[in-house]
């Protein structure tokens, strides 16, 4: 596939690993924030967008959840990730030297063992290559950086650690976003992600619940967030098994429609 595929981050990021890995033949535009990723989808200069929502160590990649329904944008596929992590330094440096490791603060949650283990001090940085790209600049034999293997070759580091993530299955799901979608586009397995917001009525989000499970329907996603600072309006987002034309989807749709304020599909997409 052709064209330009925007993502958060420095090239050599994890996000720049899911572009090359889910859309190989497309061009790359890297971003300094989530929010202009998605901006440079929505505008026209990137045709689609790689954005990173959860890692199956740290847990929800923070802001994302509540920058999604705002965005204009459609969820047309999901990318999974083996994230590998290495310690990069300058070169010539030995892992004793160092003393100092930057990195963004959800990869920093990845190898809190390591660093505990070398008694290394964590440095938050604005993302992995950003963080990369800084310790090659600077050039502290001290300070190292959490990345990927690309971005130690891409800026010229040392792999003086790899493989040193806690957990050995250590995830990262993308979602790749663009501004139109196929709603009758099919495959073998599909899912639906939406967001809506309950009804101010006793055991509303129960009710909401149960026309999913009266209709078969598996619910594998289920996460909420506070909406505009507040402590009493509260957004659900969930990723459901089937598609909306599903004759059970349907069902469980309308019935949740009747204890919401409102729904909001955001994505209808094949199983990765």
């Amino acid at each position: 596939m052709t064209g330009r595929i925007a993502f958060q981050g420095e090239l050599g990021a994890y996000s720049h690993a899911a572009c090359r890995q889910a859309r190989p033949g497309m061009e790359v535009i890297p971003c300094r924030t989530f929010e202009d990723a998605i901006e440079a989808c929505r505008s026209g200069e990137a045709d689609l967008a790689m954005l990173p929502v959860e890692n199956s160590t740290y847990g929800r990649v923070a802001d994302i959840h509540s920058l999604l329904p705002n965005s204009g944008l459609h969820i047309v596929d999901e990318a999974f990730v083996r994230v590998q992590i290495s310690l990069l330094g300058v070169p010539g440096v030995t892992l004793p030297e160092v003393k100092r490791a930057m990195s963004h603060t959800v990869l920093l949650g990845q190898v809190r063992e390591f660093l505990k283990d070398h008694g290394i001090t964590a440095v938050t940085g604005a993302d992995t290559a950003g963080s990369a790209k800084i310790v090659a600049e600077k050039g502290e034999r001290e300070l190292a950086a959490l990345a990927s293997d690309l971005a130690g070759e891409i800026y010229g580091l040392d792999v003086l650690a790899r493989g040193i993530e806690d957990q050995s299955n250590n995830t990262t799901r993308f979602l790749v976003m663009s501004r139109v979608a196929d709603p009758s586009r099919r495959a073998p397995k599909m899912v639906t992600t939406f967001t809506f917001r309950v009804r101010n009525i006793p055991a509303a989000l129960y009710k909401a619940m149960g026309g999913f499970a009266t209709n078969g329907i598996n619910m594998t996603k289920l996460e909420s967030y506070m909406v505009g600072g507040s402590f009493v309006a509260t957004e659900f987002y969930a990723d459901i098994e089937g598609h909306p034309e599903d004759p059970n989807v349907k069902l469980a749709l309308e019935e949740l429609a009747y204890f919401t304020t409102h729904v909001n599909v955001l994505g209808v997409y094949p199983r990765g």
